[in-house]
């Protein structure tokens, strides 16, 4: 097959390990800077063109989106689908992802487990909200945050309130959403692809740090996941309409909650923790869809 993946980096890890994958499975993978694609919006033959020239024949992409970069990516992504090209995540899916509010509504209404959180504009209303998840110490969450980034810790009913006044002053929506005591600083990060979680891994805050991430200095170990945590894993991704996530959970008394579905998620430490090759994971899912959607549009043409 011939395959793009739509990274603004080739020397990303997660970038060279797929990339590495695909080729050692007999594929022509070329990367390709989402960014410096352009496209044609009113012509009839729906093209992306790069550097001067039409992308053309490719049986499958691998969009590898920065959150930053969303909105450009995902016209690129829609693009290459309207030409009928297989992508391993569809721009609506990394839409819906990436969009957090929406994200939490989605799969609210999927009666999928979430930590109780809540969202207003209203400085009238902000003793309403942190009453909401119930009280101090709560988080309070960047709606644009990643990697850890834009979450706060709020010990107490005063700094909680003053956080929220301070983004609300400054037009910057946040999520306000419980704190989790026993979860004791860690989290859970599941790889999903298809109907399955290929690689889990738990991951540990360093003392007097709250955030989890790898990029935040936390500390990662295998874990083995519980039949639940898999299945509301497995059911987060479908909801947002991802084929690949990363799915992180948090474990609670009142069970596995969700907190949050990432639709480019990093390779490297999960790979590296687990000893698992993901990368050949995903290359070997993009072989199976992408030619099956093949034969079914050939068929479909007979």
């Amino acid at each position: 097959m011939k395959i793009a993946i739509l990274s603004q980096d080739s020397s990303l890890y997660s970038t060279r390990r797929l990339r590495k994958a695909g080729e050692q499975r007999g594929h022509e993978i070329q990367i390709i800077d989402y960014l410096r694609c352009h496209i044609s919006i009113t012509s009839p033959n729906p093209t992306v063109i790069y550097e001067g020239n039409d992308l053309e024949e490719f049986d499958a992409i691998i969009p590898r989106i920065g959150a930053s970069k969303t909105f450009y990516g995902t016209v690129i992504v829609r693009q290459f689908e309207l030409m009928g090209v297989f992508t391993l995540n569809e721009s609506q899916g990394i839409a819906r992802s990436r969009d957090k509010l929406y994200a939490l509504q989605g799969l609210a209404k999927e009666g999928i487990r979430l930590p109780k959180t809540g969202f207003t504009t209203s400085i009238k209303d902000i003793d309403s909200l942190i009453k909401l998840v119930g009280g101090a110490p709560l988080i309070v969450k960047l709606l644009a945050g990643t990697q850890g980034m834009g979450v706060i810790l709020a010990d107490s009913y005063q700094s909680a309130k003053s956080i929220i006044e301070a983004f609300q002053g400054l037009n910057i929506d946040v999520l306000v959403q419980e704190f989790i005591h026993e979860a004791d600083g860690s989290d859970l990060r599941c790889l999903v692809i298809g109907d399955k979680v290929v690689a889990a891994m738990k991951r540990l805050s360093n003392p007097g740090e709250f955030r989890a991430n790898l990029h935040r200095g936390g500390k990662a170990e295998n874990v083995k996941l519980t039949a639940e945590e898999r299945n509301m894993a497995i059911k987060a991704a479908k909801v947002m309409g991802l084929k690949v996530a990363g799915v992180d959970l948090i474990r609670s008394h009142k069970g596995p909650l969700v907190l949050e579905v990432n639709s480019s998620p990093g390779l490297e430490g999960i790979e590296t923790i687990t000893g698992i090759d993901v990368s050949d994971k995903i290359i070997e899912f993009l072989e199976k869809n992408a030619m099956k959607g093949k034969v079914e549009k050939a068929e479909g043409k007979n």
